[in-house]
């Protein structure tokens, strides 16, 4: 489809021009927002092509895998995921999680439940104001505990291949886990899978076809400096392998640069205190398991030999795999802060390298088999499953100085210059939002339209993408990337 064929209705009284610095999935979500509604949007990515970074494999409706983190940050996710699922139901895996608690653990199950009631509360709230809303099923099923006698009672059936019931779900889980390694119950939640690939897939398509959007790839912002009226930007920027430097004029500047946010904001001299995690998950194939399969997650105490441990299944026997210990997704000194001289957080050498580079075979090797031990703690089976790719792998962005930090999504500095600051995927409309409402405060949009747009996400050629077209593209770019393609695939 080409561009001009598709009538989007734009924004009038505005000849804005706005600059987005970075295609990941902030990056991208803004650029889609504001490109629907008819702004002049140019998307700077210096990769090439949408959407790399960090593992993304899970909605989090609900925040459900930290216990650490606080209610008002769950209720927060809950709510912006349902707004994801609705703006890009082709790149979410419908899929329920099993939260099982070990008996190392220090916890007991049943102090999960205040909060998952106080989450189903506002689910069923959110469900009644809109019904549009309701995309995580029905409210009183958006979680369930299940004891061990009912889990007993699934042992031994058949795996099904699509799920009639809920128990369906558990039935997996209950013929390959070692239940007397849990305490019961284990519960069961909607908290669904996202797939990085087929949301990469949408943004490329919708922009695409969107005659407002700028694409710009392998294209390295070399500096930013402001108009003389300090209202408007000069962005320089090369393309790789060219040392010719290009010059734009825009009027607003979005830093949606992820981890390296502190690059862009030191060449304005805008300081920030942020931090920097570099994480990796892990691709494995086990081809013995048939049927259908949640993501399970067993609870653990971050950064200790117990962390938490994550299976996320995909079709055709590929799993991607968390072990929330130093040896698997975390690394010794992987997480770093901002300095007083630096908005930039410095991750050692051999991150950066793992980045903007290759994985030694080996390293993928060790910690690839390392994370299927881990798992096999808990689902003996899974110890014959093999390394099927490099890791999906990037460093992650987390403002001010919380590590654990979860719901966040934009900051602004001086005039017409923001930053997406988003921790998980689920934010990222919410920054769009954010950043379109400081649009029309500076002044920049005057159409009095906006105000309806502040409230409604209008996303017209993002979601006329079919399903068939969507996973067309994820499965090349899986293959431009090395990854298998069943991780481009829904379940």
């Amino acid at each position: 489809m080409n561009k001009s064929s598709v009538t989007v209705q734009p924004l009038r009284n505005t000849q804005t021009k706005i600059a987005i610095i970075g295609g990941g999935v902030a990056g991208s979500t803004i650029a889609l927002r504001f490109a629907e509604l008819g702004l002049d949007t140019t998307l700077i990515e210096k990769g090439p092509s949408l959407v790399n970074g960090p593992p993304i494999c899970h909605l989090h409706a609900g925040g459900n895998l930290y216990r650490e983190i606080s209610d008002e940050q769950c209720l927060t996710l809950l709510q912006q995921s349902i707004e994801t699922v609705k703006v890009y139901p082709q790149s979410v895996n419908v899929r329920p999680t099993v939260i099982a608690l070990p008996k190392t653990d220090h916890g007991q199950p049943e102090d999960l439940l205040p909060r998952l009631e106080k989450l189903r509360k506002r689910y069923s709230e959110l469900v009644s104001a809109d019904i549009s809303n309701k995309v995580l099923g029905e409210p009183e099923d958006y979680f369930r505990f299940y004891s061990r006698a009912e889990v007993d009672a699934l042992v031994n059936k058949s795996i099904p291949s699509k799920a009639t019931q809920a128990s369906d779900w558990l039935i997996s889980f209950a013929n390959f886990t070692d239940l007397n390694k849990l305490k019961f119950p284990v519960l069961l939640v909607q908290e669904y899978g996202l797939s990085a690939f087929r949301f990469a897939a949408i943004a490329s398509l919708a922009i695409e076809r969107l005659p407002s959007c700028h694409l710009q790839t392998h294209s390295q912002v070399t500096a930013i400096t402001a108009d003389e009226d300090n209202l408007g930007w000069q962005v320089s920027t090369k393309l790789q392998g060219n040392d010719n430097i290009q010059q734009q004029q825009f009027d607003y500047v979005i830093n949606a640069c992820g981890f390296k946010s502190g690059e862009i904001d030191d060449m304005v001299s805008a300081k920030r205190q942020r931090m920097v995690e570099f994480k990796a998950a892990y691709v494995a194939h086990w081809p013995q398991c048939q049927g259908l399969w949640p993501e399970i997650v067993f609870y653990g105490e971050r950064g200790t030999p117990q962390g938490m441990a994550q299976l996320t299944p995909y079709p055709d026997g590929y799993f991607q795999l968390h072990g929330m210990t130093q040896d698997i997704t975390l690394f010794d000194q992987g997480l770093v802060a901002s300095s007083l001289q630096s908005a930039q957080p410095k991750l050692a050498q051999r991150f950066i390298e793992k980045i903007d580079k290759k994985w030694p075979e080996q390293l993928i090797h060790n910690r690839t088999l390392g994370s299927i031990e881990h798992m096999a703690q808990f689902i003996p089976q899974f110890s014959s499953a093999i390394v099927a790719a490099k890791p999906l792998f990037g460093a992650q962005q987390i403002p001010g100085d919380d590590p654990e930090l979860r719901a966040a999504d934009v900051s602004f500095h001086g005039k017409h210059y923001a930053r997406a600051e988003i921790v998980k995927a689920s934010s990222a409309l919410a920054a769009a939002d954010a950043i379109l409402a400081n649009l029309s405060e500076c002044g920049l949009i005057t159409d009095p339209a906006i105000e309806g747009y502040l409230t409604e996400h209008y996303f017209p050629v993002s979601q006329q993408c079919s399903d068939i077209e969507v996973t067309e593209r994820a499965i090349l770019l899986a293959k431009q990337r090395d990854y298998p393609d069943a991780l481009a695939k829904n379940l």
